[in-house]
């Protein structure tokens, strides 16, 4: 039985709180039928948006909703650097590992060794086109899902051969992407949250260097590039980054000092001289003692803790840069 959804969004005005006005109208029609949602007792439907990107799933294989999940975390994420090399890696619709590089194969290579343990059976995404040599590994490994626009003629029919594998093919321009995101609606007994998604932007212009260490240009650009991808993480997480690798991924944490020391923990040597983004505030000291012993050399994090004054001047004792940007990018 075919099901569709139809969403009204009406609003009023202060000036006439009892008129209330349709705004936004969304219908839903049926896509494609799913075995089962996020566990196997959980029934679930997939349903058309009213804008949808134009992409295809060959040979028809059919996607399972935790698959879904991932394909849109990896492709919010490659959308993000669309004109360069990129590679994203995404497990239980969380990115483990993400690089850019002068060839789709560097990109991978590199996002690959940020955390191959959790790479298994995850879901990589593609900025570009996928040659033979990355096929080759792909195939090498237990990969579920690839996200690209394009392939090479060899690899695509070296990837199909997979009958492990499920290919996405993405054939909106992915520059064009974030104009498909729009808002996220979830239904709970006490009423329906809508909001709109995330799609700030971070740019040298619009945050501040708040220490007596000056960031070098190189580790701004590592820093705007491990922002992007804080940006697709769950709450308190801290994302370290040198060379446009991620060396380490630590979220959801409800402790965000020991969501430093864990990303630490894993980065290990990694961290020398590398970058650390917070997609929350640091509130206390604790993160910068922690920082310093793994030398790492930018820190950038919203601010706006009643500690920043202390934290600041922790920062400038160990010689360690940091960037406020007053903007929170958190997410449950």
């Amino acid at each position: 039985m075919a099901k569709r959804v139809n969403v009204r969004i009406f609003e009023n005005t202060e000036e006439a709180p009892n008129d209330w006005q349709k705004t936004d109208e969304y219908e839903y029609g049926p896509h494609w039928d799913l075995k089962y949602g996020e566990n196997p007792q959980q029934h679930a439907d997939f349903y058309k948006s009213p804008e949808m990107i134009d992409y295809e799933v060959v040979d028809d294989k059919q996607l399972s909703y935790n698959e879904i999940n991932n394909v849109v975390e990896v492709t919010n994420i490659i959308s993000e650097f669309y004109d360069v090399n990129a590679v994203a890696i995404v497990s239980h619709s969380m990115p483990c590992g993400v690089a850019l590089g002068r060839t789709i194969e560097e990109a991978y290579n590199k996002a690959f060794d940020c955390d191959p343990i959790a790479s298994f059976f995850g879901t990589i995404g593609f900025s570009q086109k996928i040659d033979l040599n990355v096929a080759k590994h792909i195939n090498s490994m237990a990969v579920k899902v690839i996200v690209a626009p394009d392939f090479d003629e060899e690899a695509f029919r070296l990837l199909r051969s997979n009958l492990f594998l499920k290919i996405v093919k993405i054939n909106t321009p992915l520059r064009k992407y974030k104009s498909y995101m729009h808002k996220s609606i979830k239904m709970t007994p006490f009423g329906t949250l809508v909001q709109d998604l995330n799609k700030k932007d971070l740019s040298p212009q619009s945050f501040q260097i708040v220490t007596k260490a000056k960031p070098t240009k190189e580790q701004i650009e590592d820093g705007v590039f491990a922002w992007k991808i804080s940006k697709y993480t769950r709450t308190n997480s801290i994302v370290i980054a040198n060379n446009f690798k991620t060396e380490a991924i630590s979220q959801g944490n409800l402790n965000p000092v020991r969501g430093v020391e864990e990303a630490l923990n894993t980065a290990c040597d990694t961290s020398k001289n590398a970058v650390m983004v917070l997609d929350n505030t640091l509130p206390t000291i604790d993160g910068i003692y922690a920082a310093a012993q793994g030398r790492i050399s930018l820190i950038i994090q919203p601010g706006g803790s009643a500690k920043d004054k202390d934290i600041i001047a922790l920062a400038d004792k160990y010689n360690i840069a940091m960037i406020i940007t007053k903007v929170k990018i958190s997410r449950s």
